[in-house]
């Protein structure tokens, strides 16, 4: 996901998506460890878009606050 997508929806729904995101860097690290993963750099991937997800959400938090 871009940035830009993620700073038109809302903070319930950048939430879900955090949680859905944070199960998938779950199991990723799960398959990792029993040697199953055939895409190593969805790893980085998913790390990634979990900060975008938290910076986003602290962003909207701090224009909440400010306001």
């Amino acid at each position: 996901m871009k940035a830009a997508e993620l700073r038109d929806k809302t903070p319930d729904q950048l939430r879900e998506a955090l949680v859905t995101l944070k199960k998938e860097a779950f199991n990723l690290r799960f398959q990792a460890a029993t040697n199953q993963l055939e895409n190593t750099a969805r790893q980085r991937t998913v790390r990634r878009e979990v900060a975008r997800v938290n910076t986003i959400l602290n962003q909207k938090a701090a224009e909440a606050a400010a306001n």
